[in-house]
């Protein structure tokens, strides 16, 4: 179990963890009703850095708004930057962390809708620990497809949707494998249950682009980013599962799995030196850790 800090930010004010509870009547605990955001943190002398805070806000906000839910109109970006400082400093991390941030629907019985549902942020930090180690992790495609977007649109992130990434991550961990690739309804490459992937062929990074039932992850978009820069040619387009069995390189990103290299998929071994791997890995780390002071 992850290591969790000692105080958490529910209606409103910094309270203790124990304290932080939803009714079990609410729309949050009854349908799922709630959008989230992760993002990474990590201690600086007195100070902390936050991994990109203002994108995982427009996220956070944008999840709410694909589903229906009403945003609070005090909860400005500014707002939300003042809760998370105030929440960070109250469990003053020594270490890298995570803060969770929730939006909830938490009206009792409303029903199953979104619409004049009250909602409030809650937080909590635990410790940053990967959910996969950071090389030879072994991918299973999924029996279970995604969900696609004309029923619960993996672009924003819906707690409810994540029993999708349950089925699909524990059938990959029943058959010794470290986590799934979800396949869409038309056979074409998702991403992994927490995390986005990439692969690498005769030097050119490819990546199933956004129409492919996949979350818009931000780490995504800063390896994306900082591949262009450096003049690694980039392909954001459908994928086909058996290119990544002939792949020179394959990895996964995401805010809870970092970067890591992949070694094999369905019993074929990936194998190789992963140059532009090493090279995306290294930026990586390097740009978590002298993330903007908040």
């Amino acid at each position: 179990m992850a290591k969790i800090y000692k105080h958490a930010y529910l209606n409103g004010t910094v309270v203790p963890f124990e304290s932080a509870n939803l009714s079990i009547a609410s729309s949050a605990v009854l349908y799922g009703l709630s959008v989230y955001t992760v993002f990474y943190v990590v201690p600086d002398d007195k100070d902390y850095r936050v991994f990109r805070l203002e994108e995982h806000y427009k996220r956070l906000r944008s999840s709410a708004k694909i589903i229906g839910l009403e945003w609070p109109d005090h909860l400005t970006y500014d707002a939300f930057s003042v809760i998370v400082k105030g929440l960070i400093h109250a469990n003053g991390p020594k270490e890298p962390s995570f803060v969770r941030a929730t939006l909830h629907a938490d009206a009792l019985v409303p029903g199953t809708r979104t619409r004049d549902v009250h909602t409030q942020l809650s937080a909590f930090m635990y410790k940053a620990v990967s959910i996969h180690k950071s090389s030879d992790v072994r991918l299973k495609t999924s029996q279970w497809r995604r969900v696609p977007d004309n029923s619960i649109p993996s672009r924003a992130k819906v707690n409810g949707a994540y029993v999708n990434s349950v089925l699909a991550h524990q059938d990959a961990l029943d058959a010794g494998y470290d986590d799934c690739i979800f396949l869409d309804q038309a056979g074409h490459v998702c991403e992994l249950a927490a995390a986005n992937i990439f692969m690498v062929r005769d030097g050119v990074l490819i990546t199933p682009d956004t129409s492919s039932d996949l979350l818009e992850g931000i780490n995504r978009r800063a390896i994306l980013e900082f591949a262009e820069k450096e003049g690694i040619p980039v392909q954001e387009r459908m994928v086909d599962l058996s290119e990544l069995y002939i792949a020179d390189e394959v990895f996964i990103c995401g805010t809870s799995a970092f970067l890591a290299s992949v070694c094999e998929i369905d019993g074929r071994k990936i194998t190789g030196a992963n140059p532009i791997t090493k090279k995306l890995a290294a930026h990586h780390a390097e740009i978590l850790k002298n993330s903007a002071v908040l």
